[in-house]
């Protein structure tokens, strides 16, 4: 069973990892400017997965490339490493992330369940049905102004469990700068 492919284009090469799992569809993600995850159902052929990968080449390329700029010219939170923070780091950036989360939640007139702080790869919070809050630590490191962004943003789902346009008002309602806000938050790339 095929678990990496890899694909040339002129001085790059690319390297695809194949991960089998009980989903019914195929997935690509792009990881950094030369990891690729395809991410497929496991009854899907060797020769099936060659197929759509060469059918989606140029995207990867494009993609892979674009994440290469990215990278050279990204903005990062300057965040210490998730394992290398110490004990005294964690409880300052959960004290400070719950402190926001305590102070909007009672400005908007929400309640949450847990507050749970982690190193997200590709978030910068969510918000479950249940009222449970996710926050990445990385929040911690950015200017106060985008981590009240992101805690305005999760408490708004808190009336709205979706990004209609009566979400983005109950936004504006405590962030009335949040375009601005949300293009600045864009700008850094979690590592």
């Amino acid at each position: 069973m095929l678990q990496q492919l890899k694909i040339q284009n002129d001085d790059r090469e690319i390297l695809l990892t194949v991960i089998r799992s009980s989903r019914k569809s195929i997935g690509l993600e792009v990881r950094s400017g030369k990891d690729v995850l395809v991410r497929i159902p496991v009854q899907l052929s060797d020769r099936e997965v060659e197929k759509f990968v060469e059918k989606h080449r140029k995207w990867i390329l494009e993609k892979t490339e674009l994440m290469q700029i990215r990278k050279s010219t990204g903005n990062y939170t300057g965040a210490v490493p998730a394992e290398k923070l110490s004990p005294e780091e964690i409880k300052n950036i959960k004290e400070k992330i719950g402190a926001r989360v305590r102070y909007y939640s009672q400005i908007m007139g929400v309640t949450t369940g847990r507050i749970t702080i982690r190193n997200q790869k590709t978030r910068w919070g969510s918000c479950s049905a249940k009222g449970n809050v996710n926050f990445n630590y990385q929040l911690y490191y950015l200017p106060e102004e985008l981590l009240d962004y992101v805690v305005i943003h999760e408490l708004a789902h808190r009336r709205h469990m979706n990004h209609s346009g009566e979400f983005w008002s109950e936004v504006k309602k405590y962030c009335p700068d949040y375009r601005q806000r949300r293009k600045q938050l864009k700008s850094y790339d979690l590592v």
